[in-house]
């Protein structure tokens, strides 16, 4: 028995067959062009699941869904996913049944994340384990006894919008300080380049000073590789910053291990090394025991990963 996974983006539909063992068979993906609106997008998930179901050598048992923005509990309907005009509140499952004969389910991107490493990835040695996704912005999942913590709603997990500062940083989180305003790429960025015009001297200032907008954290990485000092201090700054947050969720949940991934969890020890070096100076000595902050071994699969996980889990 296989499924089909899909990774809903604001800019790409990723899709693929996936068995509980092997993992991903094939994978397909489309743009999502989204500004066409909500059913052209509708059309294209399920153009990509149709093509996958036809070319299956085994029955597919179903759908999963990862998607942005809150999800129901039931995990049938979306709501207010960002970068998908139209999408308000959306029953997923049903229009997805309804184009493609398949039963679906669909949970929240960041919390399938969580679910491909506990089957397939970094987390798979643990039963309790916190994901946090470094990308665009902030996510969260949760594993508790190898699942997924969903909270009363569906809704638990929102941890880029922990605050480390209440007069802190903005970003598009409701409240001042949040993590995501340090660690999401463009608040990432926006912030390097405040620090970086301080310092005309260096070379990251005669790279991008013509246009900042152009800075990623991919560059900010590859410099703190060539030995570029600034560069170190600046992925160290944010590095520490995300330590702070995760004395927040060690406290407040008990669980020990730290499971990082995204394009920003990319630079590595220049991040991961600060974080750990500050949740460690700050977390109660009780809840130091077993700590561990993990890189995510699989790369982006693993939401795809989770998707069909919880399609052969659930349905």
């Amino acid at each position: 028995m296989i499924s089909i996974g899909v990774d809903l983006g604001g800019t790409n539909i990723k899709s693929a067959l996936i068995h509980p063992e092997k993992g991903v068979i094939k994978n397909v993906s489309v743009p999502t062009e989204a500004g066409k609106g909500l059913e052209s997008t509708l059309n294209r998930i399920a153009s990509a699941i149709n093509e996958l179901k036809d070319v299956a050598e085994d029955s597919v048992k179903g759908v999963g869904i990862g998607a942005p923005g809150m999800i129901s509990l039931d995990r049938k309907s979306v709501y207010n996913p960002p970068n998908l005009p139209g999408w308000d509140h959306v029953e997923l499952a049903r229009e997805i049944h309804e184009r493609t004969g398949l039963n679906a389910l669909v949970e929240n991107d960041a919390n399938l994340m969580a679910l491909g490493s506990a089957r397939f990835g970094s987390g798979r040695p643990f039963d309790y384990f916190i994901m946090l996704t470094l990308g665009t912005g902030v996510g969260g999942g949760i594993i508790i006894e190898n699942k997924i913590f969903r909270g009363a709603t569906g809704a638990a997990a929102e941890l880029g919008h922990i605050s480390i500062d209440y007069h802190g940083a903005e970003c598009n989180s409701t409240v001042p300080g949040a993590i995501e305003a340090y660690l999401g790429q463009r608040f990432l960025s926006r912030n390097a380049a405040n620090e970086i015009e301080k310092h005309p001297e260096n070379q990251l200032y005669k790279d991008f000073s013509g246009d900042f907008s152009k800075l990623e954290p991919r560059d900010l990485s590859e410099a703190a590789n060539r030995g570029n000092k600034l560069a170190v201090a600046i992925l160290e700054d944010a590095g520490r910053k995300l330590g702070y947050a995760i004395v927040n969720y060690v406290h407040t949940l008990d669980i020990r291990k730290i499971v990082v991934s995204g394009g920003v969890a990319n630079a590595g020890d220049f991040i991961l090394k600060p974080a750990y070096q500050a949740a460690m100076e700050r977390l109660m000595p009780p809840f130091r025991t077993d700590f561990e902050i993990l890189p995510e071994i699989l790369s982006q699969e693993a939401a795809l990963l989770g998707a069909g996980t919880l399609a052969l889990e659930n349905l």
